[in-house]
């Protein structure tokens, strides 16, 4: 027998995620795949460096937690191909969570309306979710 959770139950380890980073979190896009466990070093070139808003995500609903506010970069700080991302606590190195990354439409962990970077050039998050299992 599988172990389930009520909804309220996800919706709190979801806000709880949220909170564990912390206000001020640090996204950075990177270039090539993933590092395969959270505690390696970083992989691939930075091409973006972000502070999410205070309050990034919205409030659990449903058992999934998307972003909140406007999650965009006026100047991409290196050109290439977005491969993966971290999210860090507001020091910025602290690792708290990583991802795959596709084009809006893609499927990937996170999208972005575009995915080959130019440095400078703008570019905008475009969807991410984080969705509890157990249901």
């Amino acid at each position: 027998m599988t172990f389930k959770l009520a909804v309220a139950v996800r919706n709190a380890l979801l806000d709880a995620i949220e909170t564990s980073i912390g206000t001020d979190a640090v996204l950075k896009i990177r270039s090539g795949a993933a590092p395969t466990n959270i505690t390696d070093s970083d992989s691939g070139t930075v091409l973006a460096t972000l502070t999410l808003p205070a309050d990034w995500l919205a409030d659990a609903s449903g058992g999934s937690k998307a972003l909140a506010g406007t999650w965009q970069d006026l100047s991409a700080d290196a050109a290439g191909t977005a491969g993966h991302f971290r999210i860090y606590a507001s020091d910025g190195t602290t690792q708290k969570g990583q991802g795959t990354i596709t084009a809006t439409g893609g499927g990937g962990d996170m999208e972005l309306d575009n995915t080959v970077l130019a440095s400078g050039q703008e570019f905008n998050v475009t969807a991410f979710t984080l969705t509890a299992g157990n249901a």
